[in-house]
């Protein structure tokens, strides 16, 4: 059975860094495409970042791109996101993804604010 478990999210100041892990089980991470979404209060959905299988082509999206950097390791079945120079906008619970599918953990929030 496919489980994902986000960690790491809190509240950071502006310009803060942290980084999100997940957790994954059922299935091995190297195996597939792997992403990350997020959804802001009151809004849908966002893919932030995604890491194809090959772990060499990676994908971000405009608003993050030169400041989050995805990345896992495959020996302990993890997906990390490192967010550094954070903006109260990135503020969202963020998931991790199954690439392909519509798996995903519970979440871990992510508030950033002075």
């Amino acid at each position: 059975q496919v489980q994902l478990v986000e960690s790491g999210g809190g509240l950071v100041q502006p310009g803060g860094s942290l980084r999100l892990s997940c957790a994954a089980s059922g299935f091995l991470v190297s195996d597939y495409d792997m992403n990350w979404v997020r959804q802001a209060p009151g809004k849908g959905f966002e893919w932030v970042s995604g890491i194809r299988s090959d772990d060499i082509q990676t994908g971000y999206t405009d608003s993050v791109k030169g400041r989050f950097t995805i990345s896992r390791d495959n020996a302990k079945n993890t997906l990390y996101l490192q967010m550094n120079s954070l903006k109260p906008e990135d503020t969202a619970v963020y998931y991790c993804n199954k690439g392909g599918s519509s798996s995903r953990g519970q979440g871990t929030q992510v508030t950033v604010s002075s």
